[in-house]
């Protein structure tokens, strides 16, 4: 296949992920399902660990699994669980874009932001992924397919993941955990971190508002 014809392909398997969602919900499927009183726990936990990664590349949002994963598991397992299950999916993602979208896109990386972009973050895989993971606000499959259109290594990339999304993803599974006690410290302290990831988030969109637009304001005047 041509380079275009695979970066084609790439849209249309997202596209269709994405559009899978209308069929199945992964926070039904799990709670109707794999998580059943009858389910042994290795499978319930290996089952959601998958369904966690599909739905992450189908744009589910992952915070939702991120308290499922508390709600269900407690805090220790559904931790693992669910950063587990966000690192894995964000691999199948950056194999997806390495495997059918890195050559097609190689030439518009030779502009001058797209290519800084892609010299940082080949030459300092591991630091420049963890930053975009722990930086609230930045979309998580943006960060996935701009590594894998870049030359950051898998094994940075996955290790930066897994440690970068450990803050975020506590939060919402304490949060989930202890739902049911909405007075406890754990859960207004896990609240507490999730509104200041949304202040965080929406400053941050703020900000590159401004510098977005700046420049046309200043050449307006």
């Amino acid at each position: 296949m041509t380079p275009a014809a695979r970066l084609a392909l790439l849209l249309v398997v997202l596209a269709a992920a994405a559009g899978s969602l209308f069929l199945w919900n992964p926070r039904r499927f799990l709670t109707q399902g794999l998580l059943a009183p009858d389910v042994p726990a290795v499978w319930a936990g290996l089952g959601f660990v998958l369904v966690f990664a599909i739905g992450t590349l189908a744009f589910f949002p992952k915070p939702v699994l991120n308290v499922a994963a508390g709600v269900f598991f407690g805090i220790p397992a559904g931790l693992v669980l669910a950063v587990a299950g966000t690192t894995l999916g964000a691999v199948l993602a950056f194999a997806l874009g390495r495997g059918l979208g890195r050559e097609a896109l190689q030439p518009f990386l030779k502009g001058k932001m797209l290519g800084a972009l892609d010299r940082r973050l080949t030459e300092q895989g591991f630091r420049s992924v963890f930053l975009l993971r722990v930086v609230p606000g930045v979309p998580f499959q943006a960060v996935n397919f701009a590594a894998a259109f870049s030359g950051v290594r898998l094994r940075s990339f996955a290790a930066a993941t897994a440690l970068g999304v450990l803050p975020g993803t506590a939060a919402y599974v304490v949060a989930g955990s202890s739902a049911s006690s909405p007075t406890s410290p754990a859960f207004l302290i896990s609240a507490g971190v999730m509104v200041a990831l949304a202040v965080l988030t929406f400053g941050s969109m703020w900000r590159s508002r401004r510098a977005i637009n700046a420049p046309t304001a200043h050449g307006v005047a």
